[in-house]
């Protein structure tokens, strides 16, 4: 009796605070991936770019992912889950100073490097809070509480174009091509110099709630957890240990569905600001928040996702929202004005539990591997630097970003069929 009383403590225990601190990190790069979407056209107006180049602040963010993804596994590796974050918190702060000197120079090679340098740190940050969370309880409910957690993302990615239309995207004066063009250069620097300065307040507000956020953590009490998880614990001569991660199949397929999942949302929510100007919306107040309802809608579906998902599988919920990607990029193509832009903003929705069900589904059965899974999913994020360039690309070549959408579009479908098939895991025998 003694036994049955004492052991359920033992092997239940609470991991609601470390929930929620972990839960905070996602808003926080939630914030701030969303934020650097709001650049694209900040920076299109300073440097008079046109949609491809502009797409550039993208590229650059998350371009961080392909070349930092894997080593932040190793760290994880190395020195463990909450010191991973720690170091990840301080790179953050780093990045976010250089865009001091970037907005004072109005060098764009200066924004490049301060949007990678950031990016970086949130890369180091998502590759080890992604599986933290999924690790904190059973596996079977995993996608459910990451699900959760990425709700809290969208929260702080609906605040960050708000943030944006108020300080960063609100000129004093906006000069068109030909009036900027009859300026001397001085006038001219003074001009771009006058826009840059927007984003000094705000990235140095940034950098040191970071830095506090850094300390904070160093100071909580998260529990270490190993790479090795409790449902499928590795062992000497375990073959699961023998196997590379690259031969599981779901896992890097899952990757190849990050990659065109995050270049969706991306791409959609980057250029949602011009798209309004393009149906008649001018009204930067109005496309700000327009654009931020792109990021509630994500919030609201990880919410009702993580609901549903307990009677709906996941990956069943996940091939339905890229059929209705596809079936909204469609209106948005053929339409305009209001609908055509709302059809575009309704995708938020589509896209809502895509990145925490895709990833779920590539880290599953992986058991001592999960760390290494979560490095190479991450990788996955590039595709929010190479998708926007190309869709950017599209509509610059045709000159229109509707018949661009067939970008996106391409992206929901792959999506929809690793809901349908590719979320399988490959099985081996067990010695």
């Amino acid at each position: 009796m003694a036994t049955r009383s004492t052991q359920p403590a033992a092997s239940t225990p609470n991991y609601t605070g470390p929930f929620i601190t972990v839960t905070f990190l996602f808003g926080v790069f939630g914030f701030l991936t969303s934020l650097n979407s709001t650049l694209v056209p900040y920076l299109k107006s300073i440097f008079e770019l046109s949609y491809g180049p502009a797409m550039l602040a993208a590229v650059a963010w998350f371009f961080a992912y392909l070349v930092f993804s894997v080593p932040s596994a190793k760290l994880i590796e190395a020195v463990g889950y909450k010191r991973t974050m720690i170091i990840s918190l301080f790179i953050m702060v780093v990045g976010a100073s250089l865009f001091i000197p970037a907005a004072t120079l109005v060098s764009f090679k200066l924004f490049m490097t301060a949007i990678f340098v950031l990016a970086a740190g949130v890369c180091a940050l998502q590759t080890s809070a992604n599986p933290y969370v999924s690790i904190l309880g059973p596996e079977h409910s995993a996608p459910a509480r990451l699900t959760l957690a990425q709700a809290f993302n969208s929260l702080g990615s609906a605040l960050a174009p708000v943030v944006a239309g108020a300080i960063i995207l609100k000129h004093k004066v906006v000069l068109d091509a030909v009036t900027l063009a009859t300026k001397t250069v001085e006038e001219r620097f003074a001009y771009k110099a006058d826009i840059a300065s927007t984003v000094l307040t705000p990235y140095i507000a940034i950098a040191g709630a970071l830095l506090l956020l850094g300390f904070a953590v160093m100071l909580m009490h998260l529990p270490a957890i190993e790479s090795t998880r409790t449902f499928r614990p590795g062992e000497a001569g375990d073959p699961l240990l023998t196997r590379s991660i690259w031969s599981y199949k779901h896992t890097v397929l899952g990757m190849v569905g990050l990659f065109f999942y995050v270049g969706v949302e991306i791409s959609l929510a980057a250029i949602t600001i011009n798209y309004c100007q393009t149906q008649g919306i001018t009204s930067v107040e109005t496309a700000g928040f327009l654009l931020s309802f792109f990021f509630v809608l994500l919030m609201i579906g990880r919410f009702m996702g993580s609901f549903l998902m307990k009677w709906i599988k996941a990956e069943k919920l996940l091939a339905l929202m890229g059929i209705l990607g596809v079936v909204l990029l469609l209106i948005s193509m053929f339409t305009h004005g209001y609908v055509a832009v709302w059809s575009l903003v309704l995708c938020g929705f589509a896209c809502s539990i895509m990145y925490p069900t895709i990833f779920t589904l590539g880290i599953a059965e992986l058991g001592p591997m999960t760390s290494k899974g979560s490095g190479i999913l991450n990788m996955g994020n590039v595709g929010g630097a190479v998708i926007p360039l190309l869709f950017g690309a599209l509509a610059d070549k045709v000159g229109s970003i509707q018949i661009a959408f067939v970008v996106p579009m391409i992206c929901f479908i792959y999506v929809a069929y690793y809901g349908l098939s590719g979320y399988k895991p490959t099985h081996i025998a067990k010695a």
